[in-house]
């Protein structure tokens, strides 16, 4: 399966990654906005949480995602970083985990793709899963395409198992947030959390 490229993705984008030997992403499709490309979702203690990635396009609507830029000009970096230490300070494996992720928000990164990969491959070490990693050298048509764009989608819903989060018990279970929800809820058990998920079902009209 071709997969487009994420923030930080989503359980159900990780569930998919782990059964591909392979991870081609397409980085010669159109970039389209408002995608998880560039945001992800937290769960912060007023409930679900966006973290948005500024970037610039250099040929507007036309810019191919390869040639997405980050935005210097905003303080994203720290900001994000504080709302996830907001979000997961509580949580049973932050502490553990934190000087993984730490310096992707102090480094600086030109491309997008580059700041996502370097994510992606972050987590699935973490997870002990080895996968490459491919970047496209044009733009994939697959059989798949309407289901890769649901992957990145903000509106879908992937509805996995609940576990414990830190402020479920005052708003509830939130399914499908950031990968990085379940690490720092699960730690070493998020693999086999993924591995157990089985077929996923979505619902592209959510609000």
């Amino acid at each position: 399966m071709i997969f487009s490229t994420a923030y930080l993705p989503s359980i159900g984008y990780m569930a998919e990654i782990i059964r591909d030997n392979t991870i081609v992403v397409d980085v010669c499709e159109t970039y389209k906005k408002q995608t998880c490309r560039n945001h992800c979702t937290i769960y912060g203690p007023n409930g679900k949480q966006t973290l948005s990635i500024p970037v610039l396009r250099a040929d507007g609507k036309r810019t191919l995602t390869r040639d997405i830029r980050i935005s210097c000009h905003q303080s994203w970096q720290k900001n994000h970083w504080r709302s996830i230490e907001t979000a997961y300070n509580n949580s049973p494996y932050f502490l553990y985990y934190q000087d993984t992720f730490a310096p992707f928000y102090k480094n600086k990164y030109t491309y997008l793709i580059d700041f996502n990969a370097e994510l992606l491959l972050r987590v699935l070490k973490l997870l002990k899963i080895e996968r490459p990693l491919v970047f496209s050298d044009d733009f994939i048509r697959d059989d798949f395409l309407h289901h890769r764009e649901m992957l990145v989608s903000k509106k879908t819903i992937f509805d996995n198992p609940f576990y414990l989060q830190p402020f479920s018990s005052k708003s509830g279970f939130i399914p499908n947030l950031s990968i990085i929800d379940c690490l720092f809820n699960l730690g070493p058990e998020t693999s086999g959390y993924l591995h157990g998920l089985g077929s996923f079902f979505f619902n592209s009209n959510a609000k």
